[in-house]
Order: C-alpha cells, then sequence, then structure tokens
C-alpha cells in the first residue's frame, strides 16, 4: 500500500494576527500544513524545526524584521522560497527583498487570489529546482560509477593480453601449439575492448543525438535474414537452432538501416548466447495495423522477474551463473531500446526462468509502401541451418 505524500509545509511570519489568520486559511484549503509565528525569532526557530518549503514573511516587525529573517533563513537552507509581504511596498524595498534572497514580493492589502498565485508559482519552483538537483547528483554519481566501471572493464582485458604476451616471450620455437594458445587467448581478450569501445560509441552518439541519422524504407526481413545468416557459425558452436518465421513480402518500417541492424544484432546475439545446447531462436515478424512487430524468441535459461524491470539500464547485468560466463558489457539492451525509441518505436519482454525468453520489438511501418493487408499475413517457417 503507497503511503500518502506528506504535504508541502509553509510558515507565515507577520506581526498582524489577521494576516496571519487569513494566510493560515487560505493555504490549508489549498493543502498546504501552515504554522504562523508573530515575530522573527519565533519564526527562525520555525523554520529549524519544521525545514518548510515556503516562508511568507513580513518585512516590517517589531525586533528581527523581514529582511533579517530571509537572510538567516537562507542559512538553514537555501532552498527555501520566500514571499514578502509588506504594506509598506515600494519599489525600494522590493529590490532590497530580492537582493536579500526573496522569490516574490506581495504588497498588502492582498486577496486569496493573489497569495494563491503565488504561492503555487513559488512552490512549483522550488520543485523545479529540487528535481534539477536531484538529476545533477545522480548524473555525478553515474559518471563517477562510468569511471570506475570503465577503468575495470579496460583494465581486466589489457592485463590479461599482458600476461599472455610476457608468456609468449618466453616460449621457445619449438612450442608451436601453445603459441597459437596463447595467441588465440590475446585475440579473444582483444575482441572484448573492441566490443566494449563499440558499445561506448554508439552509446556517445545516441545521447548526442547523432545515431540515428536516416528515416528511409528499410525491409527487416533482409535485415533479420542477413544477421540470421551471419550467425550460423555462432549457433552451430552452441548447438543452437535458428529458424525464421517472416510474413510474406516486405516487412518496411521507417527508420537507419544500420541502427536496426544494431538492434537485431543484438537482440540474435543475446538469444543464442544465453540458450541452452538443443535449444533453439526463433524470429518472428509481421504487420500489425500500422506497425511492424518482431518477436525474438528463445528456449534459454530465462530472466529472473526481479530483474526484469532493470534489463534495459545502462551497465546492467543479471546475477547468476550463466551471466558470469558471458562476456557482455551491460549496453547491449540499453543501445537497443534507445534505438527504437528514437525510431518511434518500443520494445518489451517477456520470460520465464529455465523457459526462455521473448523480446518483442514494435516499430511503424513504412506508410509508403503498397501492402495493404495491415492484419498481417500468415508466417512461412524457415530453417536456417545452424
Amino acid at each position: 500500500m503507497t503511503e500518502p505524500t506528506r504535504p508541502e509545509t509553509v510558515v507565515v511570519i507577520d506581526d498582524d494576527y489577521a494576516i496571519r489568520l487569513s494566510c493560515t486559511k487560505i493555504l490549508a484549503k489549498m493543502g498546504l500544513a501552515v504554522e504562523a509565528f508573530e515575530d522573527g525569532a519565533q519564526g527562525l526557530e520555525g523554520v529549524a524545526r519544521l525545514k518548510p518549503s515556503m516562508l511568507v514573511v513580513d518585512l516590517k516587525m517589531p525586533g528581527i524584521s523581514g529582511l533579517e529573517v530571509i537572510s538567516r533563513v537562507h542559512e538553514i537552507d537555501p532552498q527555501v522560497i520566500i514571499v514578502v509581504i509588506t504594506g509598506y511596498a515600494t519599489i525600494d524595498t522590493a529590490v532590497q527583498a530580492m537582493k536579500c534572497g526573496a522569490y516574490d514580493f506581495l504588497p498588502k492589502p492582498f486577496s486569496p487570489d493573489e497569495l494563491r498565485l503565488i504561492v503555487n508559482r513559488g512552490l512549483e519552483r522550488r520543485r523545479l529546482a529540487l528535481e534539477a538537483q536531484r538529476q545533477e547528483v545522480e548524473r555525478a554519481i553515474l559518471k563517477r560509477r562510468f569511471v570506475t566501471f570503465v577503468s575495470h572493464q579496460l583494465r581486466t582485458p589489457l592485463v590479461a593480453v599482458h600476461q599472455y604476451l610476457d608468456v609468449l616471450k618466453h616460449l621457445d620455437d619449438q612450442d608451436a601449439a601453445r603459441r597459437r594458445e596463447w595467441l588465440d587467448r590475446c585475440l579473444k581478450r582483444t575482441e572484448e575492448l573492441q566490443a566494449l569501445i563499440a558499445d561506448w560509441l554508439t552509446l556517445a552518439r545516441i545521447e548526442g543525438g547523432t545515431l540515428v541519422q536516416e528515416a528511409v524504407p528499410v525491409d527487416l526481413a533482409a535485415v533479420i535474414g542477413g544477421i540470421l545468416e551471419s550467425y550460423q557459425a555462432m549457433a552451430a558452436a552452441e548447438k543452437v537452432s535458428l529458424t525464421a518465421e517472416l510474413a510474406q513480402g516486405p516487412l518496411a518500417v521507417k527508420g537507419d538501416r544500420n541502427c536496426l541492424s544494431v538492434v537485431f544484432d543484438n537482440l540474435i546475439a543475446n538469444a543464442i548466447k544465453y540458450n541452452r545446447p538443443g535449444g533453439t531462436v526463433t524470429v518472428a515478424g509481421r504487420r500489425e495495423g500500422a506497425d511492424v512487430v518482431i518477436a525474438v524468441a528463445d528456449t534459454g535459461v530465462g530472466i529472473p522477474e526481479k530483474y526484469q524491470p532493470f534489463l534495459f539500464d545502462e551497465f546492467f547485468r543479471v546475477r547468476d551463473e550463466h551471466a558470469k560466463k558471458t562476456v557482455g558489457t551491460g549496453l547491449g539492451l540499453h543501445i537497443t531500446r534507445r534505438i527504437v525509441m528514437e525510431m518511434g518505436g518500443s520494445i518489451e519482454v517477456e520470460s520465464q526462468v529455465d523457459a526462455g525468453s521473448t523480446f518483442r520489438v514494435r516499430l511503424p511501418a513504412w506508410r509508403e509502401q503498397a501492402d495493404t493487408n495491415t492484419g498481417g499475413a500468415e508466417c512461412q517457417p524457415i530453417q536456417c541451418a545452424s
């Protein structure tokens, strides 16, 4: 059960009882928690205790003045929004209050609507400022994590390559078999580095808005056919069979061919890597209304339900024994979703542990194609050699 949201707190400081009572009633009807104080000293104690979102303060009060209250409140919490009210409104007093850190100025007498307007405007500004601050903190944390991640991910294969080369240096010329073995290990590690760098460059282009550069008709049947053909050797090595069930005729969408190749390359490669010997990968495609829907299904290890909400996050990888044995950056699915979203589509996943996973991509169909059958055609299974 979701806990109810706590109302935002407003502190009112004014030596005029009628003003305090009026503000309290108006603000309480707005759903705000209101505390009123008759002088600056009590008001400052209330601010320190209540940590309000907003302060409504009179400039002219006996004892601690409104200007002094403003300065001292910002020492307590610089995020408090301060609205000044006064019966001695002049341009000079308004400017002076703003210089001290007030957000806005409301001359007495004021109507309930004027107070509501200025309070709503001030609280919205505070929410936006806090949200911007929160996002900035998250970005800073992400940058630190990224630097740590990059350092680790680059260092690990580089250390391994260095060790392999060091062993090669000490092998005698007669040990050709071992030399080939260690060279193969070096090559595998450098391939991992290349894949890692390629993912980061792709992510950088996405963040910069320069990845999806075209919006032309692309036949997904041809794209997927080429990808399946390229993965025949990998599937055969893993003892996995590849099957395409694509509707007859072109499955044209509006997009960038290179980016679409990245999307389905990632999904098909994952379906093979996270499968099991004797398993299958099935890529099905058809028209559904104004969209083309491609489903990549495998009979592999599946994804625990607790991990599924995080699959498309940056650097996320499922923490299980199978994942530990599979090389990856945790960027593939994040990149895949970003590309699909940039092209106006969506991607979703259905998975069950020990039964397999299905990733379903929905993309807008190319509207100018001649095919008038929008209900989808019967799929013709095509068995790819594996």
